[in-house]
């Protein structure tokens, strides 16, 4: 069997144990096997949110080498399953509730057909993405399908339009709050570690700073994300607990990293070893959170069809029956393990160049932006603020590369090339261009075609949605 067969079998394979799981758990109705297609829909987009979005918590320590794909593959996909299965029913019913208006007024099979085609629409759109390569916002891609579907069997008054229009507010302000924050933390670093000529005492006292930081963070944000049947957490106990985690990873950090220093050269790529293991542990505690909030982008449009087949006035359920959280938690697993290495070199590599502490940074960052969004209640994309991060330290080395250039004494060699460029020769014009190609450590391309990819999504979806609502409409009339 070809290489690219087997994932693709394997995915058929799960596709067809959600219609299983599916025929298992609702009861016997007229709209029945409605719902054991959009429990097929469910899956195919879960497989996708795992394949597009698990380059924004182990693309970085993948491109800094910390880490090797298939260690990164199993780690986010345990993570992810175990954050989708623990804490993802708390927010799964907000998708319909606040995209769709009481004036749409759908009766049960419309409704269904609805979340139906932006799921098989979204998934279709973020399949297309994973195999070009492009990271994409899957909650944009949801949200734009839900959208056209909408309008297509309603009309634009079947659409809170305010959401929507705080969704586009984000396009921009998730890349430059984790672009801004990933420079400032890389900033800092410099000045406390890598820029002091005894390195290696400088990490001993700042590193374990920053690990506490990072653990104190985490804690937070995975506070305010804890599953509200179990265990809700106010702002006074989350605060403890950042303030309690923060001091525990100062207390494991010390002595590993004085220990650890004192086998290192006082270089700066033997001081970015110390960044490996919390860069790691980073990304497991993303890719937790990332199951536990993005599971809602599939299993949303499930929970309105269930309402819908149960003939219940509130748009989606309270909380997630267990089968539906097993189709999603394992789809996004799966996705990751079969397809996501795509998409992780275009984050870790081909953006700009990474090592363990500028990885490390984008990491830090976007876990204080998702914890910063969600105590403002911002919908911001983890992948534009994880995508934004890694612009953001790029252009920070840039501009740095381009001031010591500036600052620096210029070699007889360039003097002359300078001197002579009034010879419009080949060879001038190639060492010119050479010169200032070493400046540029961030792919141009490659930004441009990320955010086109970014600007595109929502109406893209939005417009083959509202195509497919046609066309299943047409076929189950």
């Amino acid at each position: 069997m070809p290489r690219t067969a087997l994932p693709l079998g394997i995915a058929l394979l799960f596709l067809l144990l959600a219609a299983a799981l599916a025929a298992v758990g609702i009861p016997e109705g007229p709209l029945r096997w409605l719902v054991i297609l959009g429990a097929v829909a469910t899956g195919y987009m879960a497989l996708n949110i795992g394949a597009n979005d698990v380059a924004n918590n182990m693309g970085p320590a993948v491109g800094a080498k910390a880490i090797p794909i298939v260690a990164a593959l199993a780690i986010a996909a345990v993570f992810d399953a175990a954050g989708a299965l623990l804490a993802g029913s708390d927010v799964i019913d907000t998708l319909a509730n606040e995209l769709l208006t009481r004036e749409a007024d759908f009766s049960g099979t419309t409704l269904i057909i609805v979340m139906i085609a932006a799921l098989i629409t979204a998934a279709s759109w973020l399949n297309l993405s994973t195999f070009v390569g492009a990271p994409v916002s899957t909650t944009h891609a949801i949200v734009g399908g839900v959208v056209g579907a909408a309008v297509a069997a309603g009309g634009v008054g079947a659409v809170a339009w305010s959401t929507i229009a705080m969704i586009a507010v984000t396009w921009t302000i998730s890349p430059i709050l984790g672009g801004a924050i990933a420079a400032a933390i890389h900033a800092a670093i410099r000045i406390t570690i890598t820029r002091r000529a005894d390195k290696l005492a400088a990490a001993q006292t700042w590193v374990p700073i920053l690990v506490a930081a990072m653990a104190g963070i985490f804690a937070m944000y995975l506070a305010t994300k804890s599953p509200g049947h179990f265990w809700r957490s106010n702002p006074a106990t989350t605060m403890a607990l950042g303030l309690i985690f923060a001091a525990l990873g100062w207390a494991v950090a010390m002595p590993w990293v004085r220990m650890r220093s004192l086998v290192l050269e006082n270089r700066k790529k033997q001081v970015a070893r110390l960044f490996r293991p919390p860069l790691i542990v980073a990304a497991a505690l993303l890719s937790f959170a990332h199951g536990s909030n993005d599971v809602a982008n599939a299993l949303g449009p499930l929970m309105a069809i269930l309402a819908a087949a149960r003939t219940t006035p509130d748009l989606a359920l309270q909380s997630a029956p267990l089968w539906t959280l097993a189709i999603g938690a394992f789809g996004i697993a799966m996705g990751i393990a079969l397809f996501g290495p795509r998409v992780i070199h275009t984050v870790g590599v081909q953006i700009t160049k990474l090592n363990e502490i500028r990885a490390f940074c984008v990491a830090l960052s976007a876990a204080i932006t998702l914890l910063a969004a969600s105590a403002f209640g911002l919908p911001i994309s983890s992948t534009h603020v994880a995508v934004g991060a890694v612009f953001g330290v790029g252009f920070l080395r840039e501009y740095l590369a381009i001031r010591d250039m500036k600052g620096a004494a210029v070699p007889v060699e360039t003097q002359f090339v300078d001197a002579a460029m009034l010879n419009d020769t080949p060879q001038l014009a190639i060492a010119r261009e050479r010169r200032y190609e070493r400046r540029y450590l961030v792919r141009r391309l490659k930004v441009a075609r990320i955010g086109a990819t970014w600007l595109v999504t929502l109406p893209a979806s939005a417009g083959l949605a509202a195509i497919v609502y046609l066309l299943l409409d047409i076929a189950i009339a």
